[in-house]
């Protein structure tokens, strides 16, 4: 069975270059759609982002704004962020090939 096709851009590139850009963008969707910030809030820390690296990668800019947005709603701090980000690359590490990656929670801590 092959993989549906992926939505692309005019170009025929697709939208995303990697997964974890496109969980990026659902992600800021979905906070969006459920109140935790408002789009144009997220625009100008968008803005910010791409005025902080002119030259960097679209993607990377998205997501610098959605943690800007998040520690600044106090959803997430900048360490909870890292935190996390460096407990899925142990994670990540310590799956074999082709095994979902599992993210467990410490004792006493919100994954």
């Amino acid at each position: 069975m092959s993989p549906p096709d992926l939505p692309r851009t005019d170009a025929g590139a697709p939208p995303f270059p990697a997964p974890w850009a496109a969980r990026a963008f659902a992600l800021a969707v979905a906070l969006h759609e459920r109140g935790a910030f408002a789009w144009p809030e997220f625009s100008a820390a968008l803005a910010e982002a791409r005025a902080a690296d002119p030259g960097g990668e679209y993607h990377a800019a998205w997501l610098a704004a959605l943690e800007a947005v998040l520690a600044r709603r106090a959803l997430a701090t900048p360490d909870r962020v890292a935190g996390l980000a460096e407990a899925w690359q142990r994670a990540a590490r310590a799956t074999p090939h082709g095994q979902p990656i599992r993210l467990e929670a410490a004792e006493g801590d919100r994954v």
